[in-house]
């Protein structure tokens, strides 16, 4: 995939393209079926298949009170384009200068003479310009007067994808209400994929290891969203390998001073020096909440209920 950061990285022969523009945060099954139809149109027209997107949500911006926590970083992002297949990502930086640019600039400096745009892919709802003056009838004419057809998301048979309840939309606020409830499964289903947090693993307090369950503590500054707090059956991957793993993500009760959303893996049936590596977390299925033990003994209990549990679930064979 052709990424660039810049218009002004972008080459002058680039294109003609086939154009979607929009958030793209979880690259979700809806994004995903709209890339698709992209990908379609712009094979058949000979076009190249370009994502426009934002380096952060709009709302930072506009009105930085109500901006919704991610669900992917920026560069979880763009490698999930690029695992779905798009010829080409221009990531717009969304700054006060962007957010006042009229909808008549923003097509004629982005779309025609950076990207030169023949098709333009939007939701029938798309918004464009300084104050969101731009729809999809001012779109369309200047599609007309600029040489590009707009095709409307809404008029394509996209239903099972977008809706697959047959009646709610796939939306990233959809998927953020599900992890936020644990419900990681669920989630996942609309995803398309297992919901990732990626971050350096750090030192922690080494109780785990202690009571013979070694954990690799995420620093917390973590990229992607973190689900409800709870312990779950999980997945690990590092350098290129996938390993079963239990996982719990809160502030532990049990303990004091332990972060509001510490993220500890425990990887099954492996023990790996993995300090300093950059790991991700892949939420299988949600098994407890987080519960506040009298003892080490109770809490020892409990977590060789979770091994037996998480195996179960991860379909693992039970330790002799």
């Amino acid at each position: 995939m052709q990424f660039y950061d810049d218009i002004a990285d972008v080459a002058e022969g680039f294109g003609p393209s086939a154009v979607t523009i929009g958030k793209f945060d979880g690259v979700h099954v809806g994004h995903r079926a709209v890339i698709a139809h992209l990908e379609r149109a712009a094979h058949e027209q000979g076009l190249v298949a370009t994502v426009v997107t934002f380096d952060r949500h709009p709302l930072n911006v506009i009105d930085p009170q109500h901006v919704p926590p991610a669900l992917t970083s920026t560069a979880q992002r763009r490698e999930l384009l690029d695992d779905a297949g798009v010829d080409a990502t221009l990531l717009l930086r969304f700054d006060e200068q962007l957010q006042s640019k009229s909808p008549e600039a923003f097509v004629s400096e982005i779309l025609v003479d950076t990207l030169h745009a023949r098709l333009v892919f939007v939701g029938s709802d798309f918004r464009f310009g300084a104050k969101g003056a731009g729809d999809v009838t001012l779109l369309r004419a200047l599609g007309e007067q600029h040489g590009f057809t707009v095709e409307l998301i809404d008029d394509v048979d996209l239903v099972d994808d977008v809706r697959p309840d047959g009646e709610r939309r796939v939306s990233s606020t959809w998927i953020r209400e599900l992890l936020g409830d644990g419900r990681v499964a669920e989630a996942a289903r609309l995803l398309g994929r297992e919901h990732a947090v990626r971050s350096t693993v750090v030192h922690g307090n080494q109780r785990g290891r202690a009571m013979g369950y070694p954990t690799a503590n995420l620093d917390p500054a973590f990229e992607g969203f973190a689900p409800a707090d709870g312990v779950y059956a999980a997945r690990v991957l590092h350098d290129g390998t996938v390993y079963p793993a239990a996982v719990s993500v809160g502030n532990n009760p049990t303990f004091e001073g332990v972060p509001a959303k510490q993220i500890e893996a425990h990887l099954l049936d492996v023990d790996l020096d993995l300090y300093g590596d950059r790991i991700s977390v892949l939420f299988v299925s949600y098994v407890r909440g987080m519960v506040k033990f009298d003892s080490m003994d109770e809490l020892a209990t409990q977590m060789r209920q979770d091994d037996l549990d998480i195996r179960l679930l991860l379909g693992l064979p039970t330790p002799v």
